[in-house]
């Protein structure tokens, strides 16, 4: 897909194109995830209100949902990588 190329003297290697290439599908897919994510925390944040008195089980999934950009499979999540809500 992708070839060494020479622009104003300047090579750039077949690596190189490969490497800018899937970091624009990572940058891509991690907006996403960071979407998704941010609509559940919306889901719950009604839990997070002054009145409501939250549930262990809530406070840490909500802190998954925080840490999801921590995970080992970063921005390329499985369905099983998602925390479960309570």
């Amino acid at each position: 897909m992708f070839a060494d190329t020479t622009e104003d003297g300047v090579t750039t290697t077949k690596a190189e194109h490969e490497a800018t290439y899937q970091a624009q599908l990572d940058a891509t897919e991690a907006a996403g995830v960071r979407a998704t994510r941010d609509a559940k925390l919306a889901e719950t944040d009604w839990t997070a209100l002054t009145d409501v008195t939250m549930a262990v089980e809530m406070a840490a999934y909500r802190q998954a949902l925080r840490d999801i950009t921590d995970h080992a499979n970063f921005p390329n999540l499985e369905d099983s990588d998602w925390p479960v809500a309570p």
